[in-house]
């Protein structure tokens, strides 16, 4: 009996050592590793920058028409193919407000997805980048496949004039860019553009919105560009990021009514990417909808603006007005 309760023993010691040892692996596998911060943009030559825009060629007394949307173009769903022929009927420029190609921007998901169906009109689109296109390491699909539509591939922010309208290009992705305040190298090309470009009407495009309650809700990293473009007396913001539609009053860098300075922000984030319904409420926000894919028509008079959703055959929703320049 004696001998048996030894070998017990003995298997008991070797039962338990094998186990600790499976603890201490099991430790070391799921302890937390340390996070490394993401190394410091190099600062940009922001004179170089400051002489570079995609060129439109448009007169000062011409009325301009300026249609698109964001989160666009996923090689598993079809809905892109839908609102990508709503712009052929549209004359004038395209514009994109971000995540144009999921999941990560790839140069093959630019070609396979985005291409097939938005590509077409590639040669008269002013893109801006969200952050599914910023995924890819120096967001090369972004940048090869736009080529110089999409600016200086050092940076991710440009600027042209669209007949009387100075439109600004902004890339929200502000971890990326090493911040989105003053102090950043798009901040500082921002306020220069502003100063150098006093137009009477101008439209800001970028992916995440200041303002939203849809499922990401409202962007404070972006509150700087706001900021800077409501003391320049800026008209017009469009943003994507949340997959709905949302069109706010005008309003100041607080989300306060403001008719007489205010910014109106319109969300489009409608042009192929699955809808989510909205989870906030802001007393803002004068229409909404997150049950149609479609894009936001533009049409930029000297000193005025008209805008309308245009739904896919078979949306049962459409928004329209117009606006004047401050």
């Amino acid at each position: 009996m004696p001998a048996g309760r030894d070998r017990f023993l003995v298997a008991l010691a070797a039962l338990l050592a094998v186990a600790s040892v499976a603890l201490v692996a099991v430790v070391l596998v799921t302890r937390p590793r340390p996070q490394t911060p993401p190394p410091a943009p190099t600062p940009i030559d922001l004179a170089g920058l400051a002489s570079y825009s995609p060129v439109a060629s448009t007169q000062p007394d011409e009325t301009v028409t300026l249609t698109g949307a964001g989160d666009i173009a996923s090689c598993s769903l079809p809905d892109d193919e839908a609102t990508a022929a709503l712009l052929e009927d549209v004359p004038g420029w395209v514009f994109t407000a971000g995540d144009n190609a999921y999941e990560s921007g790839t140069t093959e998901e630019f070609e396979q997805c985005y291409e097939p169906s938005w590509g077409a009109y590639r040669e008269r689109t002013f893109p801006a980048i969200g952050n599914h296109d910023a995924v890819t390491p120096g967001r090369q699909g972004h940048f090869d496949y736009f080529g110089s539509r999409a600016g200086d591939p050092r940076a991710g922010w440009y600027a042209t004039t669209l007949g009387a309208w100075r439109l600004i290009v902004l890339d929200s992705n502000c971890v990326d860019t090493g911040g989105c305040g003053p102090d950043t190298d798009q901040g500082r090309w921002l306020a220069a553009e502003l100063e150098a470009h006093p137009s009477a009407c101008t439209l800001a495009i970028w992916h995440h919105p200041r303002f939203s309650t849809g499922y990401h809700g409202p962007t404070l990293a972006v509150a700087p560009f706001w900021d800077a473009l409501y003391a320049a007396g800026v008209d017009l913001v469009v943003n994507g990021h949340d997959h709905d539609y949302e069109r706010f009053a005008p309003v100041d860098p607080a989300g306060h009514p403001d008719a007489e300075r205010g910014i109106r922000e319109i969300v489009a984030g409608t042009g192929g990417a699955a809808l989510r319904p909205f989870e906030l409420e802001d007393p803002t926000s004068e229409e909404r909808d997150a049950s149609t894919h479609g894009v936001l028509r533009l049409d930029l008079h000297p000193g005025a603006y008209d805008w309308e959703f245009i739904p896919v055959p078979g949306g049962t929703f459409a928004d329209r007005g117009s606006g004047t320049c401050h």
